[in-house]
């Protein structure tokens, strides 16, 4: 199914606008894995466990998996993503699948897993370490997009898919 309009250019969103746009979504993500996090926590009467610990960290996995790869499949867009007019696509403009969702989100945190399981391995726990690795794990990635000829970042290479550049709404009068 393809739902691109005739007429209209579709560009590559620039990596600054992804960049900005991410920015933005960590923020309304936390507000909804904070919220998973409560109501887990009210839940478990705040058992201290470690089941109930690993039991959050599940929790909080699946609800912003639940976030992102339902409005993904959906309409294409998170809020945030709509805010800056970026949509993710199948080659030909067609819906994402739940599938392919699925395998965008899991290989979106390649955003941040290097750098926490190397900050582990070499027992760097400080704020500091945790934040250096991270701002070079995300800078890495990040120039992915500019090792590809479409600029996409890897995560979107690797499943499959594209960000796009929706057209700014015609004004209303």
């Amino acid at each position: 199914m393809s739902n691109k309009q005739p007429g209209i250019s579709i560009t590559t969103p620039t990596i600054k606008r992804r960049l900005i746009c991410i920015i933005y979504e960590a923020l309304l993500v936390a507000a909804v894995v904070l919220l998973a996090a409560a109501l887990f926590t009210l839940v478990t009467l705040n058992s201290k466990s470690p089941l109930a610990q690993h039991g959050m960290q599940c929790t909080m996995f699946l609800v912003s998996a639940a976030y992102f790869i339902h409005f993904w499949t959906d309409s294409g867009h998170t809020l945030a993503m709509k805010t800056w007019r970026i949509k993710v696509v199948m080659p030909g403009y067609a819906t994402v699948p739940a599938r392919a969702a699925t395998i965008r989100f899991l290989l979106a945190w390649g955003w941040f897993l290097p750098a926490l399981f190397i900050c582990h391995a070499l027992g760097k726990t400080s704020p500091a370490q945790l934040g250096m690795a991270l701002a070079i794990n995300i800078a890495a990635w990040a120039m992915t997009a500019l090792l590809d000829k479409d600029r996409q970042f890897l995560h979107d290479k690797l499943a499959g898919t594209r960000l796009i550049q929706l057209p700014k709404p015609a004004k209303k009068i």
